[in-house]
C-alpha cells in the first residue's frame, strides 16, 4: 500500500521501527525512523545477502575484496549524509545510532565509514556544516577529517595500512 504522507513524500514500505519513503520531486527513496532513538541503540541487525568482489552502488564493504548486499534490503535506502545519525558496524552486524533520532527524521550514514574506494563517486549535496562535498571513499579522506567519525574496522585497518606504507616510504 501507497500512502502519502506529506506533499512530498509518500510510504513505499512499511517496516515498524522505520519506512522508506520516496519524494515526490525528485523520486529519490529514504529510509525514516518510527520512533525514538538514543546513540548507541541498536536500530537493526543486517546480514549479506549476498558477497561480491567488486562494490557496486547498493554493496557495503566489509573486506578488501568483500561486499556485502544488505538484508533486509530496505537497509539500502539509508542514504549518505557528512553528518550522519547511524553507523553500519559490519563487525557487529548492526545499525547503531550515533545521536538522538526522533520520530520521523531521516536515517543517514557517511558512506566513507564502510567504503574505501567506491564504485560511483558522487558530489554530496547534504547541506550541513560537515559536508565534504565530493564522496568518493574513505581512501580520498585526509586522516585528520577521518578521525572526526566512526569508521568501521576494515576502514580503520585501510588507515592503519596506509600510514604504515607512508611511514616507511
Amino acid at each position: 500500500m501507497i500512502t502519502l504522507t506529506n506533499p512530498q513524500y509518500r510510504i513505499i514500505s512499511d517496516h515498524q521501527f522505520a519506512v522508506v519513503r520516496q519524494n515526490l520531486v525528485n523520486n529519490q527513496k529514504a529510509f525514516f525512523a518510527q520512533r525514538s532513538y538514543q546513540p548507541g541503540d541498536v536500530i537493526a541487525e543486517f546480514y549479506a545477502g549476498q558477497v561480491l568482489s567488486e562494490p557496486t552502488y547498493l554493496t557495503v564493504q566489509v573486506d578488501v575484496d568483500k561486499h556485502i548486499m544488505l538484508q533486509p534490503e530496505h537497509l539500502q535506502y539509508i542514504n549518505h549524509s557528512c553528518d550522519p545519525n547511524v553507523f553500519f558496524d559490519t563487525y557487529a552486524m548492526k545499525v547503531v545510532a550515533l545521536k538522538p533520532i526522533e520520530e520521523g527524521d531521516e536515517m543517514t550514514f557517511f558512506y566513507p565509514s564502510t567504503e574505501w574506494d567506491m564504485a560511483q563517486p558522487f558530489s554530496c549535496f547534504c547541506g550541513t556544516d560537515r559536508c565534504l562535498g565530493k564522496i568518493q571513499g574513505a581512501a580520498h579522506i585526509s586522516r585528520e577529517v577521518l578521525d572526526t567519525y566512526k569508521l568501521t574496522r576494515f576502514i580503520q585497518q585501510q588507515l592503519h595500512d596506509r600510514s604504515s606504507k607512508e611511514k616507511r616510504a
